[in-house]
């Protein structure tokens, strides 16, 4: 009876969700907005959850929405922008270096500044993703509530902030990537639905941190490259998975959050303010060593999460294949080094360690 309760709860704040997400996004199109479904709904949604009103994202909505943005960056994956890619793996080597300090600079503002714990501010400063580096610090005894929400906050930020400077910058189109497919068909929808929704669940029993972005990423990368594709994806999927996604992220600003530790808060609003634009020059940099267009590379090198900033790069035509091949290796880096970076850290430190593995 509880669970039936939990279920109908669940549902009426989705679908309260919707019906405030939806007439948002129709309104930032109407202004002309970077990423209108995406930030149309994140506003709407974030600004009324954290007065107080009760919205409600099921997990089920949350990965259909990372699904439809992984499958369609997948379709970026040509033969032709496999082998270009290959070429940059000096640029991401140097990309996932600095992607680790940048974390550790996070880290150490937080400590001295936010009066954080050893493992709270290591796993909330961690460029990674949110709910391994939640789990990851848990592990060695850090606050997991202040870890996410950091998390949450530093992607909102630079969700919130990105699109608009390229807009007014007018940073558009200066990469000619292109889907594998541009003509939908249904069938093929159906086929492609099936096959990357499998590739998620196997990605899932393996213990990947991010299944339903990286599953259907991959199998639809792969089918792409070997010109397997079946369709491209309708634009009403991929407008509705950035809904999805959008209402996801308002959903974390509960009533209180700003409360939770403010002086931890206001150091991370600072410091990714700061490493907003510092990634900015260090992309720059690196774009022009690399040729690679530097308006692309300041956003594979952000401070972002894989979906959003992949997902920038596409409505902008900034080159999805390089953002979203540096943030995939940035982020599977950061799972893989993280605890073991911690544990390295804390022997040294003397910090308290958890003996859990």
């Amino acid at each position: 009876m509880t669970a039936g309760l939990a279920d109908h709860s669940q549902l009426t704040g989705f679908a309260r969700a919707i019906a405030v997400a939806v007439p948002a996004a129709l309104l930032f199109e109407l202004l002309h907005a970077p990423l209108p479904w995406l930030i149309g709904p994140l506003a709407a949604i974030g600004t009324l959850s954290a007065s107080g009103v009760r919205f409600a994202c099921p997990e089920a909505i949350r990965s259909a929405g990372l699904w439809a943005i992984g499958a369609a960056l997948g379709l970026y994956f040509t033969p032709q922008v496999v082998g270009q890619i290959a070429g940059y793996s000096w640029a991401i080597a140097v990309a996932i270096c600095y992607a680790i300090g940048l974390g550790l600079a996070f880290a150490w503002a937080l400590r001295r500044w936010g009066r954080l714990d050893p493992a709270t501010a290591f796993f909330a400063g961690s460029v990674g993703g949110a709910s391994v580096m939640a789990v990851q610090g848990e592990r060695q005894g850090g606050d997991v509530g202040m870890i996410a929400a950091a998390h949450s906050l530093r992607v909102v930020l630079v969700v919130g902030t990105l699109p608009f400077i390229y807009k007014w910058l007018g940073l558009l189109g200066s990469d000619a990537y292109a889907a594998g497919r541009i003509d939908v068909s249904y069938p093929g929808l159906a086929l492609l639905v099936a096959a990357t929704c499998a590739g998620a669940w196997g990605l899932k029993r393996l213990g990947s941190s991010n299944p339903w972005v990286m599953g259907p990423l991959l199998v639809a990368g792969i089918l792409t490259a070997a010109q397997a594709a079946p369709t491209a994806l309708p634009g009403w999927v991929i407008n509705l998975g950035q809904v999805f996604i959008g209402i996801s992220l308002g959903t974390r600003f509960e009533q209180g959050f700003f409360a939770r530790a403010p002086r931890a808060i206001a150091v991370m609003v600072v410091i990714t303010a700061l490493g907003i634009a510092v990634s900015a020059g260090f992309g720059y940099l690196l774009g022009s060593a690399a040729g690679i267009a530097p308006a692309t590379m300041i956003l594979a090198t952000s401070p972002g999460g894989i979906a959003e900033m992949s997902l920038t790069a596409k409505v902008l035509h900034l080159g999805v294949p390089v953002v979203t091949t540096f943030h995939v290796l940035r982020l599977s880096v950061q799972t893989m080094a993280a605890e073991t970076v911690y544990r390295w850290l804390a022997r040294r430190a003397g910090w308290p360690l958890s003996d859990a593995a």
